[in-house]
């Protein structure tokens, strides 16, 4: 019923975000970066590793005709950038048996965003946690194989000394799923593609 898959490669770190870190696709810690400039190359790189995701460097560079060291090297520039930023595979908690989730948002006490996170990241059914505006001050989202299981995270949660109180709603069904490629094909490219293959194809 529910199908919350995370989006190869595009993905954004947690509660990190409010350090002004990220990780990089080696799993390390990375200072945060200026928003990289891509192009339409770097676009259709993108699109054929989220089209063809066991795809390797050659297939890449088939599929967008341009030189495989090209690709290489655009690829490259995007981890670097961060905007890459893991090759963890998708996977969907829901066909592995987790069909029961919930948004839930907590209201902690003031200056305890990093004890939070520490409590959160111990709790196996927290999947994803925010750090938010509002009258709430972070967003989870959670799973488990049944209500009862919900209710355990939910109650484990709860558990934190700094968490003041917490509101959540069941998860019903999936009306979008994660996506990331709409988005990054509203940008305008930065210029045409300096790949003179790639300009020639798509001129």
């Amino acid at each position: 019923m529910v199908n919350c898959v995370t989006d190869i490669g595009l993905v954004l770190d947690n509660l990190n975000s409010s350090t002004g870190t990220h990780s990089t696709p080696s799993g390390g810690p990375a200072m945060a970066r200026t928003p990289a400039k891509l192009d339409e190359l770097d676009l259709a790189i993108l699109t054929a590793m989220h089209d063809y995701q066991k795809a390797g460097i050659l297939e890449l560079s088939r599929r967008t005709r341009v030189a495989r060291a090209t690709v290489q090297s655009r690829i490259a520039r995007m981890e670097e950038a961060g905007v890459i930023a893991s090759y963890d595979p998708q996977i969907d908690v829901t066909a592995a048996g987790f069909d029961v989730q919930a948004f839930v948002t907590l209201e902690i006490s003031q200056g305890a965003l990093d004890a939070v996170a520490a409590d959160l990241e111990r709790i196996p059914g927290v999947l994803e946690a925010y750090a938010t505006t509002g009258s709430q001050d972070v967003l989870c989202r959670i799973g488990a194989d049944s209500h009862a299981g919900l209710q355990h995270v939910l109650l484990s949660i709860d558990r934190s000394t700094c968490v003041a109180r917490s509101h959540s709603v069941i998860v019903l069904s999936t009306v979008v799923p994660p996506r990331t490629l709409p988005l990054l094909r509203t940008l305008d490219p930065a210029g045409s593609s300096k790949a003179p293959a790639y300009r020639a194809v798509h001129q």
